[in-house]
């Protein structure tokens, strides 16, 4: 048995660990200080980039500088396919993924990506904002990931260096960049012309030396990328209007006390706020510098065939009840 100064020295000794946890963060309430990795495909300057600092900012003011995100842009952890399967490991923190590719992990973002299913910038937001959005970000857990917020990505639109597409014959043989998607690969294909699939980072070398004839894509990618420059027809077919999606790895995620989740939760909402001041800035800019470059800007067409040529799609996407009943509910917000 212990005699009296073993026990006290014992005593001691748990104290002092007790004070350490406590100081060190490594109590009940308070999780272990770090730094979170984010990546993102886009440059320095754009607004998801710009957005993910300012959830940085929120995060280390709000922790009194104990948690800080470190934000790798321009593909500097690799391609987005890569950046997802990597954040769903654990070697990567946080994520911004178009819902396109991450829909290859999430089965309900497949949906938010639907060609033609949201009738205008301002439906897809109060379908965000509101309880389908919520839903959707809370189904991301059993899959490696946690949603955290949606971020705008404007309408996307087909553009190539051929011909400029007024209807759907325009585009029989064309050759177009697609994201790594079973869906978008469908989608060209059904519109007429041949899907090649290419990595984001690839595409404009792909259009300098005519690997492909065109790509689609919202008005900041087309113009921050330089396709513009060797895709002179754009055409506003608008045929997506998918956002882009925040999220988190679920390992770096459980790191965290509900204090701190609660913190990052919300820092990641704020910035999605910020990010679609930004983007309505730079989408502006970003036309009005492709019009002054001379791109033939195909705007007045009829969506209709368009639209009745996803028909196949909309079929399949019918087999799955869930998919089914979530895009009836996305259709019936007003």
């Amino acid at each position: 048995m212990l005699d009296r100064a073993e026990r006290l020295r014992t005593g001691v000794i748990f104290v002092a660990f007790l004070l350490v946890m406590v100081a060190t963060g490594m109590g009940a309430t308070c999780s272990i200080a770090r730094e979170f990795r984010a990546a993102d495909t886009q440059a320095a300057d754009y607004p998801t980039v710009q957005a993910l600092r300012y959830m940085g900012a929120l995060v280390a003011e709000r922790t009194g500088g104990r948690h800080e995100i470190r934000v790798f842009h321009s593909r500097q952890l690799g391609e987005e396919k890569e950046t997802i399967e990597q954040t769903r490991a654990g070697a990567i923190d946080l994520n911004r993924s178009n819902v396109a590719l991450i829909g290859n992990f999430v089965p309900a973002m497949n949906v938010l990506a639907m060609p033609f299913l949201f009738r205008s910038i301002e439906h897809m937001q109060k379908v965000l904002d509101g309880p389908i959005g919520g839903e959707i970000l809370g189904s991301f857990e059993p899959f490696g990931f946690v949603g955290l917020a949606f971020y705008d990505s404007g309408a996307r639109s087909i553009y190539n260096a051929v011909r400029p597409v007024k209807e759907l014959a325009d585009l029989k043989g064309l050759r177009i960049r697609v994201q790594q998607s079973e869906l978008m690969r469908d989608m060209i294909r059904a519109l007429g012309a041949e899907p090649v699939e290419l990595p984001y980072g690839q595409v404009l070398t792909g259009l300098a030396n005519h690997l492909i004839d065109g790509a689609e894509n919202n008005w900041p990618s087309f113009v921050t990328t330089d396709h513009y420059k060797y895709a002179g027809y754009y055409t506003l077919t608008e045929h997506t209007m998918s956002p882009e999606v925040l999220v988190m790895s679920l390992k770096a995620w459980n790191s965290l006390s509900a204090e701190d989740q609660a913190i990052f939760k919300e820092a990641a909402i704020r910035s999605s706020r910020f990010m679609r001041e930004t983007w309505r800035e730079l989408e502006e800019q970003s036309q009005r510098k492709a019009e002054a470059a001379g791109v033939t800007i195909v705007r007045d067409i009829d969506r209709r065939p368009f639209e009745a040529a996803m028909a196949a799609i909309y079929t399949r996407a019918g087999d799955d009840p869930a998919a089914a009943a979530l895009i009836e509910r996305i259709r019936k917000v007003e």
